[in-house]
Order: C-alpha cells, then sequence, then structure tokens
C-alpha cells in the first residue's frame, strides 16, 4: 500500500513539474515544419497523462485535487518568479533585462494560461472518467485519447483567444489555434504506448488492482 501511494506523489511530482516547466519555457516560439507553437506544449502534454492516470487509478476526487494543486503551484510559480525579477541586481551583472523579458508573461498572457489550464483540466478528468463509464471500463486507449483531445482543444482556443485577440488578425489568429491543436494531436496519438507502461507500472503488473 505505501508504495502504491508513492507511486501516487511520483505521478505527482511529475505533473507539478511538467506543468511550471511549460509555463516557463512558453515564451520561446518553435517552428515545427511550418507550424508555429510555443515550447512548453511537450511538458504541458505530459500534465494530461499525468492526470489520465490519477483519474483512471485513483478516481475523479483525487484527480481534482491534482488540477487544483497545480494551480496553487503555478500561481506560486508565478508570485516567485515575478519576486526575483524585482530583486535589485547586482552592479556587475549586465543580463537583467534579458532575464526579465524571458521571465515576466504580461498579465494577460498569465491570464490566459490560468484560465485554459482550469477549463481544460477539469474537462480532461469529467471526460475521462465519462468514457470510462459509457465503455464499462475498456478501452483505455479511447478514454486517454478523447478526453486529451477535447481538453486540448479548449484549451487551445482558450488560451490563443484570451493571449492574442485583437493584438493579432483573425486569420493568423485561427491558423495558430489550428496549428497548436494539431502538433498536440501527434503528441497525444505518440503518449499512448506510454500510458499504457505508466498504468501498468502503477498496478505492479497487477490486472485487479482497484481504481479508486
Amino acid at each position: 500500500m505505501r508504495d502504491f501511494e508513492n507511486k501516487f506523489y511520483t505521478v505527482l511530482s511529475v505533473y507539478i513539474t511538467a506543468l511550471i516547466v511549460a509555463n516557463i519555457t512558453a515564451s520561446k516560439v518553435i517552428d515545427l515544419w511550418g507550424l508555429f507553437v510555443p515550447a512548453g506544449f511537450i511538458c504541458y502534454s505530459l500534465t494530461f497523462l499525468m492526470t489520465d492516470a490519477v483519474s483512471e487509478i485513483w478516481g475523479r476526487d483525487r484527480a481534482k485535487r491534482v488540477v487544483i494543486m497545480g494551480f496553487y503551484m503555478n500561481v506560486l510559480m508565478v508570485v516567485l518568479v515575478q519576486a526575483s525579477i524585482l530583486l535589485p541586481a547586482a552592479p556587475f551583472w549586465g543580463s537583467q533585462e534579458a532575464y526579465q523579458l524571458v521571465l515576466s508573461g504580461s498579465f494577460r498572457i498569465v491570464g490566459a494560461s490560468i484560465a485554459a489550464y482550469l477549463v481544460s483540466q477539469f474537462t480532461d478528468v469529467w471526460a475521462f472518467l465519462a468514457i470510462k463509464r459509457l465503455t464499462n471500463g475498456r478501452f483505455l486507449w479511447l478514454r486517454n485519447n478523447g478526453s486529451t483531445y477535447l481538453s486540448q482543444a479548449i484549451d487551445t482556443s482558450i488560451f490563443i483567444t484570451i493571449a492574442f485577440y485583437g493584438a493579432v488578425p483573425n486569420a493568423a489568429l485561427i491558423n495558430m489555434v489550428i496549428s497548436q491543436y494539431l502538433v498536440k494531436m501527434g503528441i497525444t496519438v505518440f503518449n499512448t504506448p506510454f500510458f499504457y507502461g505508466l498504468i501498468y507500472w502503477i498496478r505492479g503488473g497487477k490486472a485487479d488492482l482497484a481504481n479508486n
């Protein structure tokens, strides 16, 4: 039982780490075969893998607590980063402007990120368990992929709209939403075998392990 709980905290640690790193690295935009996406999308996609695992093994209530904890840690990260920016730099350190440029997202970007996070992560938990009920616990791949497709569509739409509406042409806004969603869909498909491996590891190879 203790080993089982230790695995939960391992999953939680990966979740929080991926979430924080995703928000820090999101300031860099990368080019993937003509599709422009934030560098943090890989880490952020990993968070849905972790919430799906918690939903599958430990159930809805604990999955929701994980999402809420992630929200609090995200806010704490923003506060600590802003504090580090505001603290006076040493006179011999000449990288303050670059440091601030990389780490200080605008309030609009931060607000968009938090809004998208809360709605999409709770949607992912709900959709995963809804599909599980509808399929009587069969087709693990279907609830993993289906819930993530839906939640990632919501996440991308909310974030891009709040962060960039009015700042870029509408055509560019739509292009950004579609581009990011296509990349996230590809990552979701790629993650499927890792999800099976993660569930097998948590269950210790025991197919009859209780889900809650």
